[in-house]
């Protein structure tokens, strides 16, 4: 069962047309894994592996527990992070910001990593949410497919949501191994993602503020 944080979230995302391209399958946990199990068995096979070595035999069993219950776990709702909120009863009023949250994606161009740090911060107005629960927002929209510019946007669009106020910013670093090992295969470059809302969008120096480094 879906928590009501969840479903306002994904109703938010969905109606700014940034929820992650998704299908419902019918598909259980288990008849997920089994399917992949199967497939991964196929392209090892084809790749001309030897599925009886010991080394491989399990392969295929391990790479569809890892994307059924871990990289891929945020394309389930159910697991989407219980949120603690409080009024906002010390009238905060300046910004609210944690740095350098790290957080491990997949490029949903080629399935291999995405690995960054996120920066995130809101302004409150009637609500304050607990630090933790931001990190694990991230993490949450993270452990998907992702392209980085939507994953920026779901992260911004959800604190949005939980907070009930524009005044939130997201930027994000990250590596992407689509680029470092294929490809140009430049292992220099990192890509920079920004979203901003409210105050951080329309006032320069909230903004200025907000993407210093210190």
């Amino acid at each position: 069962m879906l928590s009501e944080e969840a479903i306002l979230v994904r109703s938010a995302l969905e109606a700014r047309g940034l929820e992650t391209p998704m299908l419902d399958n019918g598909l259980s946990r288990d008849q997920k894994y089994n399917k992949i199990s199967s497939l991964m068995s196929e392209v090892v096979s084809t790749l001309g592996l030897d599925l009886s070595d010991d080394s491989l035999s399990e392969t295929p069993h391990r790479i569809a527990k890892m994307y059924v219950d871990e990289i891929f776990g945020g394309l389930n709702y159910t697991n989407f992070p219980k949120i603690a909120l409080i009024d906002n009863k010390m009238q905060v009023q300046e910004m609210v910001k944690v740095k350098d949250i790290s957080f491990t994606s997949t490029c949903e161009h080629h399935f291999v990593t995405i690995d960054g740090y996120a920066t995130v911060a809101y302004i409150p107005e009637k609500r304050i949410i607990g630090l933790s629960k931001i990190n694990r927002i991230v993490r949450f929209f993270a452990q998907r497919p992702q392209v980085q510019e939507r994953l920026t946007q779901q992260v911004l669009v959800a604190m949005q949501t939980l907070l009930q106020t524009d005044n939130v910013a997201v930027t994000m670093e990250a590596v992407h191994y689509c680029v470092k090992s294929r490809g140009v295969m430049d292992v220099n470059s990192k890509t920079q993602t920004t979203a901003l809302g409210g105050i951080f969008k329309n006032d320069g120096r909230t903004r200025a503020e907000f993407l210093a480094r210190y």
